[in-house]
């Protein structure tokens, strides 16, 4: 049961993260060659960092309470 307050926050934490995404793309574009970019493409691009990430902290969280 105490997973299930990190399942409701997770939801909040998406949109903010696309959000701040989309921000700060669009306040480095210059500095860092790319062209600004939507709400959409940053919620595609958070949901693909959230793929690659989410199970490489899983791991390394499981490693950590093995010691």
């Amino acid at each position: 049961m105490q997973d299930f307050p990190k399942l409701v926050t997770a939801g909040p934490a998406f949109f903010l993260s696309a959000w701040l995404l989309m921000l700060f793309a669009g306040a480095l574009a210059g500095d860092v060659g790319i062209r600004p970019f939507g709400y959409l493409t940053a919620m595609v691009v958070t949901i693909a960092l959230w793929l690659v990430l989410v199970p490489a902290i899983g791991a390394v969280a499981r490693m950590s309470r093995r010691r």
